[in-house]
């Protein structure tokens, strides 16, 4: 066997045992904490009464290259498949949850509340929070315009934040308008094509410098006194300061009133704060959009989102309003690894059989069966190993119970069993068990 592993290893080349660039391997303990973070997404979701669905991870290309004025464009995974079509692996969610809302078009009844965590792809630079493959929790309310609806997707972070032990001392959720953006860039002329590339660039603000910035927008033709305007209003963190920079009449500035005046019902106005730099680099934002950051400012963004209320349009089907999010499993697993809030998870298993010699192997797998009959999870002992082992393997796993088939014990159709949390040992019947 340890041959055919080496002839192998040798065939592929040196890198065999480390996965594509990129990707990630989850090991039994990784799977465990893998598991209980998603438990804590599901538990979310479903306290705020939302249904899970899922979507194939291989899509049409053709349902993101419509989309124009998006970096995701060039990160796809695409390729031809047997059949001449074009396809590729889904980089994001949402254009598969349009299609499937597409596709039963006046059947759904609304509105919609549905969450999935699928696996994402997208062809980019490997960094720190983020691989070229990631898990990302997606929430998202199709068929309502009311702004009630964008708290309650703010509600559900607050829910995940507390459920794995952060407070509003970690984390702030920084909440604006894409309106800010356009009222801005509309009372200065900008429009269309120019606006969704303007976009793209200002959403990089906290990541680039000022300098930076105001090259690349001059790059779009914008002239000196247009980039010094989007500045200084993207800069706002106040929504007393927004209004004065508005017209007194912005539907920006009364939505995002609405907005947080509905976030104060939930009680947790303590998570969130204004900030007019958020603008969200996806083309398909029409209203709020907000960001989960850590409060250090240690980590890129946790996650993102807002409302998409003209996505269906740009797919050929009649739009619907929505509002959703997505939140990528790397970067929070970071910041609860620095917080010291990751759980320590061992192994589910109850209980461990082992047979004390060979010819009670038999034996054994009647035992294991017996308790996996009545609930209990069993692992079984396969081979020959010294009680030295079973203990140490008990210890490694979390084991409740070894229960040891014994030959003389046997006999008499008992099985001795020691606690491990208490040390103490007796011989039980199988219908005892």
């Amino acid at each position: 066997m340890n041959n055919v592993g080496l002839e192998v290893g040798t065939f592929l080349g040196k890198g065999v045992t480390q996965g594509v660039r990129g990707t990630r391997d989850f090991y039994p303990e990784d799977m465990r904490l893998r598991n209980w973070l998603f438990d804590n997404f599901n538990d979310a979701a479903l306290l705020h009464g939302f249904d899970e669905y899922d979507a194939p991870v291989l899509e049409h290309e053709e349902l993101y290259t419509r989309k124009q004025g998006e970096e995701i464009t060039q990160q796809l995974y695409n390729f031809e498949d047997k059949g001449e079509r074009k396809v590729a692996l889904r980089p994001e969610m949402t254009p598969s949850l349009a299609r499937m809302v597409m596709a039963r078009a006046g059947a759904l009844p609304l509105p919609i509340k549905w969450f999935s965590i699928p696996q994402c792809w997208r062809y980019e630079r490997t960094q720190r929070g983020r691989g070229r493959e990631h898990y990302q929790w997606n929430v998202d309310i199709w068929g309502s315009s009311e702004l009630s609806a964008d708290a309650e997707l703010i509600s559900i972070l607050v829910t995940f934040f507390e459920g794995v032990g952060l407070t509003s001392d970690d984390i702030v959720i920084r909440i604006s308008s894409r309106k800010v953006l356009e009222e801005v860039l509309g009372s200065l002329g900008v429009e269309g094509n120019i606006f969704a590339k303007t976009c793209i660039i200002v959403d990089k603000m906290d990541k680039l410098s000022a300098d930076i910035i105001s090259q690349q927008l001059a790059g779009l033709g914008h002239a000196s006194n247009t980039i010094e305007t989007i500045q200084k209003v993207l800069g706002i963190k106040d929504m007393a300061d927004l209004s004065n920079a508005l017209d007194v009449e912005s539907l920006a500035v009364s939505e995002l009133k609405i907005l947080f005046d509905s976030i104060d019902s939930y009680g947790i106005s303590e998570w969130v704060e204004f900030d007019a730099s958020v603008v969200r680099g996806l083309a398909y934002y029409t209203g709020s959009v907000f960001e989960a950051h850590d409060r250090e400012g240690k980590f890129r963004a946790i996650c993102g989102g807002g409302r998409y209320d003209k996505l269906l349009s740009t797919l050929g089907g009649k739009d619907l309003p929505a509002t959703g999010f997505g939140f990528g499993d790397m970067v929070i697993m970071e910041l609860l690894a620095e917080k010291k809030l990751l759980p320590e998870l061992i192994s589910s298993t109850e209980d461990i059989v082992i047979p004390l010699s060979p010819e009670l192997r038999n034996a054994a797998v009647m035992v294991a069966t017996e308790l996996r009959d009545r609930g209990r999870t069993v692992d079984l002992v396969l081979e020959d190993k010294k009680m030295k082992w079973a203990f140490k393997h008990a210890e490694r796993i979390g084991a409740d119970r070894l229960v040891m088939v014994m030959p003389e014990e046997w006999k008499s159709k008992k099985v001795r069993i020691k606690d491990l949390h208490t040390g103490e040992e007796s011989d039980v019947s199988i219908e005892e068990l």
